[in-house]
């Protein structure tokens, strides 16, 4: 097989920090995000030396499905619409010539402490299709569905009442629903035609399957969208009593349908007009925040919130960020401590086709080696503790950082740290053992997070060209 290097423009010699008065830039599901990966040679990074001398006691395992009956306007995830003819029993080949690799990398002693299926859209794949992906993490590669926390992603569309039926049969804990707006109107300006009657009978079917935890996903910073109809979206989904809720702030990338009707080619994606579209979608956040506090939700992160007395076998906040992390399919990350790696990354239709298609010939020997990647030395490591524990509600114990790295975040932030002070973004009431975002911290956590971006990421992330 051969592998394709990713498309490279020239990356600025002093990349520029995040502006701080941007409230929306990033959204950090992971550090450092794919596009600061790199090809790494071939035969440099084996799997079973990457994962010697790794904890393997409690690994995170993540199946990767990139198929969707439609495309979002607002979707720029690893992902291509619809199938042909014997593709997804094609990917379900290689995720087993994939397995049989990653197994042998990992050894006997492998465990898995929490497993999700993500995409893409999981449910595309027929009810017998996610028994045998099931089958494939159970037999394959040894992890017991039943006995960890299992988290799957589904669309009101392809949440059958047959597929959701084998997902509790093997396990799945928690499952969370891409419903965005119950508004028809604002479904169809974010480009993702759905009628809120199906949407409503789907959550039917899943709280009918008696999976315990139910996540719906809501969008805000949707065109035409206003406070009202923004609470009239947050009182339909809270009319199910879900045990989460995720608020996701609109986003409108380069490559993707909005983005191109936005006329959006590079840069940070952002709508025209971006200060007053910002205020929006700040004011719909707090408005929404204050919402679903004073529903008895607590708040686990800018985006997550969970219902007070809610099951606690969802798997928490998935933040796409531990070590000891084990991916499948194309579109997927695995994590190790020095090394996070994956296959190539798109948001172009064109190109995911090619890389899916790359994915499904492969033999077994092209899987015992990671493509792409990103070494983690120990300043990385320090900024990505740093951010996926700032970036929760509950913030960082700085015993906690002490004991891993020695040192204290005071020490090794600390012009960072007191620009965060200076905006009222740290909860000065936490006291000294305990570094947490304040309310107007965790509303900024999307421009919070890339500004602890190191200079080095954030010249690989300006130097890749997306496809």
């Amino acid at each position: 097989m051969t592998r394709t290097d990713v498309t490279l423009s020239p990356a600025p010699a002093a990349p520029a920090a995040p502006d701080p008065d941007r409230p929306y830039q990033h959204y950090v599901y992971a550090y450092p995000h794919k596009t600061a990966y790199r090809p790494l040679p071939r035969g440099s990074a084996r799997l079973r030396d990457l994962w010697a001398d790794e904890p393997k006691d409690a690994l995170s395992l993540y199946f990767h499905i990139p198929f969707c009956e439609v495309r979002c306007g607002f979707c720029n995830l690893f992902t291509r619409i619809g199938a042909p003819d014997g593709l997804t029993t094609a990917y379900l080949d290689a995720m087993e010539r994939q397995a049989r690799a990653v197994r042998e990398a990992l050894g006997g002693e492998a465990r898995f402490a929490n497993a999700a299926l993500g995409g893409g859209t999981p449910t595309f794949l027929e009810a017998a299709e996610l028994e045998r992906l099931c089958d494939l993490a159970e037999h394959g590669l040894g992890a017991d569905l039943t006995a960890v926390p299992l988290s799957v992603e589904a669309s009101p569309a392809t949440a059958t009442a047959d597929r959701l039926s084998v997902l509790a049969a093997r396990g799945t804990t928690r499952l969370s629903l891409g419903v965005q707006s119950f508004d028809d109107a604002e479904a169809r300006a974010a480009v993702r035609p759905q009628r809120r009657a199906d949407v409503e009978a789907a959550l039917g079917r899943v709280r009918d399957a008696g999976i315990p935890v139910l996540n719906i996903d809501l969008i805000y910073g949707i065109d035409g969208q206003t406070e009202a109809s923004w609470q009239r979206s947050l009182d339909s989904a809270l009319a199910w009593r879900p045990e989460e809720l995720y608020l996701y702030p609109l986003y409108v990338r380069p490559l993707t349908g909005l983005g191109r009707q936005a006329g959006t080619g590079s840069g940070s994606g952002t709508a025209p007009d971006d200060s007053a579209w910002d205020q929006q979608r700040l004011r719909l956040y707090r408005h929404g925040r204050d919402h679903l506090l004073a529903h008895g939700y607590e708040q686990v992160s800018m985006r997550m919130f969970r219902r007070s007395g809610a099951p606690a076998d969802g798997g928490g906040d998935y933040a796409c960020q531990t070590d000891g992390m084990v991916g499948l399919g194309c579109g997927a990350r695995s994590y190790t401590s020095a090394l996070h790696y994956s296959f190539d990354y798109a948001v172009g239709m064109q190109e995911i086709r090619r890389i899916v298609d790359d994915y499904t010939a492969r033999p077994q020997a092209d899987f015992e080696d990671a493509d792409f990647g990103w070494a983690v030395d120990a300043e990385e490591g320090r900024r990505r503790h740093l951010l996926q524990s700032l970036l929760q509600a509950e913030g960082l114990r700085v015993a906690d950082y002490r004991a891993r790295f020695g040192t204290t975040p005071g020490e090794d932030f600390p012009a960072e740290l007191e620009r965060f002070a200076g905006r009222g973004w740290l909860d000065t009431a936490a006291g000294p053992g305990l570094l947490r975002l304040s309310p107007e911290g965790l509303a900024h956590s999307d421009a919070l997070g890339p500004a602890l971006f190191s200079a080095a990421v954030r010249a690989r992330m300006a130097g890749y060209e997306l496809k």
